[in-house]
Parts: structure tokens; C-alpha cells; sequence
């Protein structure tokens, strides 16, 4: 199954975007999923996360700001994210699996990122 994360692009402070990770099968629905983000000289981090039971994480640095939902029908799992900060910038990423590895971001495997940045 492959995941394609898009939307991406150049915002100023202050504004929002829509990421969305599209799925070829219905994966959504019986795994949870996350979306990751990584800066230039950073590590990877986990911004936001999905459960099969709909219960939802949010990094410190994002929450009040991102929400991340799913549409099943559509195989698809978006992340809003208002107010952006130019801290936000990053490639981000999304993933799914078992829920403790959703949340700890340790998957061997990543699809292609998409670019945010977020300056005046």
C-alpha cells in the first residue's frame, strides 16, 4: 500500500494548509495513522496522531493548531494546521501501523514528505 502526503507549500505566519495522505486501499479503518514532521537539522518528530478508535495526540508545539482527521471513504487522512509559525517548517510525513509504533514514529519505511514552509 502506498501513502502519498500532499499539500504542502509556502504560507506566511498566521495562515493555515491542508496536508493530505492518500492511501491506495482502505488502510485507514483498521490501522491508526500519524503524521511526522522534520525540520532541516533535525531529528523526525510525531505532530499528530489517529486512532482506530478515533482518540487523538497532538505534539505540545502543535495542539490548539492541527487537527488531524480521516475520511474512510475517500482513503484519505488530512492534517489542518492554522496559525502557522515559521517553526513549522518542515518536510511532513505520514505513516500507519499498530498504534504504539504510530505514536513512537519508529517505522524502517517513509513515503515521500511534503514541503511546508512557512515565512512572510
Amino acid at each position: 500500500v502506498q501513502l502519498q502526503a500532499s499539500g504542502g507549500g509556502l504560507v506566511q505566519p498566521g495562515g493555515s494548509l491542508r496536508l493530505s495522505c492518500a492511501a491506495s486501499a482502505d488502510i485507514f479503518s483498521s490501522n491508526s495513522v500519524g503524521w511526522y514532521r522534520q525540520a532541516p537539522g533535525k531529528e523526525r518528530e510525531t505532530v499528530a496522531t489517529l486512532s482506530t478508535g478515533d482518540s487523538t495526540n497532538y505534539a505540545q508545539s502543535v495542539k490548539g493548531r492541527f487537527t488531524i482527521s480521516r475520511d474512510k471513504a475517500k482513503h484519505t487522512v488530512y492534517l489542518q494546521m492554522n496559525s502557522l509559525k515559521p517553526e513549522d517548517t518542515a518536510v511532513y510525513y505520514c505513516n500507519v501501523g499498530p498504534l504504539l509504533r504510530v505514536l513512537k514514529g519508529t517505522f524502517t519505511s517513509w513515503g515521500r514528505g511534503t514541503l511546508v514552509t512557512v515565512s512572510s
